[in-house]
């Protein structure tokens, strides 16, 4: 791999295995971690944040080891990495705008410039409106927009992602997932996303990472490690993917419904008429599947 921004070799004695699996991820490259519950994922993000301590192994960005068994470890708040989870946790006493720009305020970024870039990326995650109301007053979604915003405004060296969508109603995580998309896209940010779902790997990751047990099965192209089926637990993955696809690109409304612009597997793009209450929004996957025999 050329240029590799996160290099971790990470063993952790958890029972009932270890988990011992090597990642790594080129600079502005997003990679998905995908496996059953249990698999150790988070152990895995969390040894990459520092929240974790390793058995053996080491973890190092940008060619700096910040954390080894033999006792180098640099606070997580000084490594540049942010973990996002399932849950926002945005501090309920601030705004959304203060919440963005908190992680600014920390960098020592003056306070007008920071409520300035918070409410440019409050606007840049689809909520220019709501900088002066707190967590209890938004959404779900909403919350996971301020996380996101609040993540990034900070320039972090590695996002992790630890299944963020997981809570999210259908539609709420298709559009956090477009989002997710477009925001890394635009930022260059290297990520790495804990999912158990197909989609999130095949919508946005660049390289798909299978963990079983503590173990790295399958390395590669998201669609190619699917295509493989080398173990029990992609073959079942797969299954459930198994037919025509295509990723939703852009939508546009009419008096006569939806034009849905799409991106199939192997890069054609086309145009799909929908009924206007159809819930297709940028990052929705369309599926066709033979019927069951």
């Amino acid at each position: 791999m050329t240029g590799v921004g996160l290099d971790a070799a990470v063993q952790v004695q958890r029972a009932p295995f270890t988990l011992d699996a090597r990642l790594q991820a080129a600079p502005g490259e997003i990679v998905a971690v995908m496996g059953p519950s249990g698999a150790g994922k988070s152990t895995l993000l969390g040894a990459v944040a520092g929240f974790v301590p390793l058995t053996a192994g080491s973890v190092a960005l940008d060619g700096r080891v910040v954390q080894d068994a033999a006792g180098e470890d640099v606070p997580p708040r000084e490594r540049g990495v942010i973990l996002l989870g399932q849950q926002a946790r945005l501090f309920p006493h601030l705004s959304a705008r203060e919440n963005v720009a908190f992680g600014l305020r920390a960098r020592r970024v003056s306070r007008r410039a920071a409520r300035a870039s918070a409410d440019a990326w409050l606007e840049r995650v689809g909520l220019p409106d709501l900088g002066d109301r707190r967590p209890a007053r938004l959404s779900g979604g909403q919350q996971q927009r301020v996380a996101l915003a609040r993540a990034l405004a900070t320039s972090p060296r590695v996002l992790l992602l630890d299944e963020p969508l997981t809570s999210l109603d259908p539609a709420t995580a298709d559009g956090i997932r477009s989002l997710l998309r477009e925001e890394l896209a635009e930022t260059g940010t290297t990520a790495v996303l804990a999912t158990h779902d197909a989609t999130d790997a095949v919508a946005l990751a660049d390289r798909l990472v299978v963990l079983e047990a503590g173990r790295i099965t399958a390395d590669g192209a998201p669609d190619d490690v699917l295509a493989r089926s080398a173990t029990p637990f992609i073959a079942a993955v797969a299954g459930t993917r198994a037919g025509w696809q295509a990723v939703v690109e852009s939508v546009e409304t009419d008096a006569a419904g939806i034009l849905a612009r799409v991106r199939t597997s192997d890069g054609a793009l086309l145009e799909l008429p929908f009924p206007a209450d159809a819930p297709l929004v940028p990052g929705s996957i369309i599926s066709i599947r033979p019927p069951s025999a």
